[in-house]
């Protein structure tokens, strides 16, 4: 028996106009949230649809998530409003924004704008203050170390069996630094750290996309966003249009006093902080694999680790790096997972 459904259940029956209510599963995702749609009956109207979120509190938090919440909402920004709480249970009444996420409603024909009303919304995201009550912690020098350990820890020695010599480590750690210099350097703004196609949804007769999965949001490198957006682990787009809309969003984030920089110098961010971004997916994918059992992650890897290949490579201080990730990673990653797309491959 489910006994945290029906610990829901019974929450959710004591709100009123949800008396009757039988939570359906709606999804999962990569922590250990659930998410189930529920409908409040009021005489005269319609069935409203809400989400119930259960995280449960030994593993995840959710003051973050209400606490950020509720101050983007007072911001303009597009994120569901909290109806009801239990935070000593774990669980939220949200606002629905429907299911149709961003990832599979992309086509050719409505990409550009999907694309820029993405880039407009993280504008937006990345002037947000603090919460009063919840200040953002900073994406630091440990934070960075943390995550670009994942790619060693979890992808190299777990997933595909590899032993790394002292050489092959050093030469992690020269790259790793480099990045985290890089990182470091950027102007700082709010980041949502998780700002790609699977949590952004479209609404319909909206012209904004809905947000979600913002509980982890912290003060960080200008970029960050804007390469989970454009170098998404799950969907790839050519070369040229990345550029495009890099370029959209650097010329929104300057008039919003974002950051000053010139094009090549952001994308020379958008370059390094696209590796730092790339070496932790792709640990992470290989850790819910392993220790979560979250399988079907494994077949994002190899379209990740395309975008280290391809960043690298117009990297000359990268040089060694670049050819050890051809030699050594992507065989044993077309060995154990799938083959890795090509330099310039089209949306797959």
């Amino acid at each position: 028996m489910d006994i945290r459904l029906q610990r829901l259940t019974e929450w959710v029956r004591h709100i009123p106009g949800f008396e009757t209510a039988s939570p359906e599963p709606v999804s999962g995702d990569a922590s250990f949230r659930r998410y189930f749609r529920v409908w409040q009956s009021t005489t005269g109207k319609a069935p409203v649809p809400f989400i119930v979120m259960d995280a449960p509190p030994e593993h995840e938090d959710c003051q973050p998530f209400v606490a950020i919440a509720r101050h983007w909402r007072q911001q303009d920004i597009m994120v569901p409003a909290i109806a009801d709480e239990d935070l000593a249970q774990g669980f939220l009444l949200l606002e629905d924004f429907g299911d149709q996420l961003m990832l599979p409603a992309l086509a050719q024909t409505n990409a550009e704008t999907l694309y820029r009303q993405a880039l407009d919304e993280l504008v937006r995201i990345g002037q947000a203050s603090s919460p009063g009550n919840y200040p953002l912690p900073p994406y630091d020098e440990a934070l960075l170390d943390r995550e670009m350990a994942l790619f060693p820890d979890w992808l190299l020695e777990q997933h595909l069996q590899l032993t790394l010599s002292n050489q092959e480590r050093a030469l992690l750690d020269t790259t790793f630094a480099l990045l985290k210099e890089s990182a470091l350097a950027q102007p700082e703004v709010t980041v949502h750290r998780d700002y790609h196609s699977r949590n952004l949804l479209v609404l319909a007769g909206c012209k904004r996309p809905g947000v979600i999965d913002f509980q982890d949001a912290v003060r960080g490198p200008v970029t960050y966003d804007v390469v989970s957006l454009l170098k998404d682990c799950y969907v790839r787009w050519p070369e040229h249009q990345i550029a495009d809309w890099l370029e959209y969003f650097r010329t929104a984030g300057l008039a919003a006093g974002l950051h000053r920089a010139d094009p090549d110098t952001f994308r020379q961010w958008f370059e390094l902080m696209g590796m730092q971004r790339h070496l932790k997916a792709a640990g992470i994918f290989a850790r819910l694999a392993i220790r979560d059992g979250k399988t079907g992650y494994l077949d994002d890897i190899p379209r990740t680790v395309s975008y280290l290949r391809d960043a690298s490579a117009r990297q000359p201080a990268l040089r060694h790096f670049h050819e050890w990730l051809c030699d050594r990673v992507l065989p044993a990653i077309e060995q154990r997972i799938g083959p890795v797309p090509g330099q310039e491959s089209s949306q797959q």
